[in-house]
């Protein structure tokens, strides 16, 4: 998407942005009360005009609206109400959209990616719900109706059928937007401590992480504008489709970025773990890269390193731990594992441990870490 030169130069301003000082906000709450937003705030000529029943949608779990995440929301309130209000006026006095996106990406610059999309979805999704909490309750709720007046909305309501390109638009192109942040939101899930960052999928997607970021944001402010057109122009704005036809170019260009490694990285990885093989190669591949040492594996019956190749077609247990694992532990594990030995016809309790230890990385590697190891490894037989 940003192949040209003048692209690459947009991908540095956007890369420019991001200085994250390491605070967390927990993400997937968040999401879910911006998708029941959405969910519930369905543009249709129907619901405006109050011909319709609206769609049944799962209330929200009640951890979402837990006292810990409650208190998060209190702190980002000010920071959400600002993005919300940037939209806003830089739609009312019909601001430049690459100039508003990067506005709002510089008032995130200290959160993660995801919480970036998040953040801002969240800004937009307050605007966007109000806007059809009184479109939809217009007709029954008197305050609802003094306040569309205001916002001329009953003249407009009364020529709904013409809103329809419009309408139709905005709800693709949140769906791709909600999409598209689920999507991110997961891979950063991932465990990358232990995936290789080699796979030419997971570096890729981490390149297209920010492309989809800037698009989400540029997004939001094309569905605020359009939103903002109407209550500002009335009837006037319903005649143009060229900001119809934005939305609609906005969200294929979601399509490119969600039919990218991205997605294929996060799906690929996970259902890895999921699918039924035949071969077992490809997870082990997966867990223990061999880029920089193609004998990754010490056979504890030889003390011999071999290649991976020796648990093909076996079934193999994974014994996770860190290094203080307990004796006891191992002395019974050594039993069944020595015992199924004994039987080597019956093929279902034939099968292999591989030991993969898990280090934590920002604790220093000393020589009693090290001693404390190779006891470990040499106790064991597999």
């Amino acid at each position: 998407m940003f192949s040209t030169s003048d692209g690459n130069v947009m991908l540095k301003q956007i890369q420019s942005t991001h200085v994250p000082d390491g605070r967390e906000i927990d993400v997937k709450p968040l999401l879910q009360i911006i998708e029941d937003i959405f969910k519930r705030a369905v543009p249709s000529v129907n619901a405006i005009s109050g011909l319709g029943t609206q769609p049944m949608v799962e209330a929200l779990e009640d951890k979402t609206y837990q006292s810990s995440f409650l208190g998060m929301l209190e702190a980002l309130a000010y920071l959400i109400d600002r993005i919300s209000c940037e939209i806003t006026c830089k739609c009312s006095g019909g601001g430049d959209a690459h100039a508003t996106a990067m506005a709002i990406l510089n008032m995130l610059t200290s959160y993660s990616w995801d919480a970036k999309m998040a953040l801002a979805l969240g800004a937009f999704a307050v605007t966007y719900g109000e806007f059809w909490l009184v479109a939809q309750s217009y007709t029954s709720n008197q305050l609802a109706k003094a306040v569309a007046i205001l916002k001329q909305l009953p003249e407009i309501l009364e020529h709904a059928s013409m809103l329809k390109p419009q309408f139709d638009a905005i709800k693709n192109l949140i769906k791709a937007m909600v999409d598209i942040s689920k999507c991110v939101f997961e891979f950063k899930q991932l465990p990358s401590r232990y995936i290789t960052t080699d796979f030419d999928a997971i570096s890729s997607a981490n390149a297209h992480i920010p492309v989809a970021v800037y698009w989400t944001v540029r997004s939001i402010s094309a569905c605020a504008a359009q939103l903002t057109g109407l209550t500002l122009l009335g009837r006037e704005h319903m005649v143009s489709t060229t900001e119809a036809w934005e939305l609609s170019s906005l969200a294929s260009k979601f399509g490119s970025i969600h039919s990218h490694s991205t997605v294929e990285a996060l799906h690929n990885t996970r259902n890895l773990f999921e699918m039924v093989h035949i071969d077992n190669m490809r997870v082990l591949k997966a867990l223990i890269c061999q880029k920089d040492d193609l004998l990754p594996l010490v056979d504890g019956a030889t003390e011999r390193r071999v290649n991976l190749d020796v648990l093909r077609r076996k079934n193999v247990l994974l014994l996770i731990s860190d290094l203080d694992i307990l004796q006891e532990e191992l002395s019974i594990l050594e039993q069944i594992y020595t015992e199924s030995r004994q039987y080597p016809t019956r093929h279902e309790s034939q099968y292999e441990v591989v030991w993969l230890p898990v280090i934590d990385p920002a604790i220093p590697w000393t020589d009693t870490k090290q001693k404390q190891f190779d006891s470990l490894q040499a106790a064991m037989p597999w």
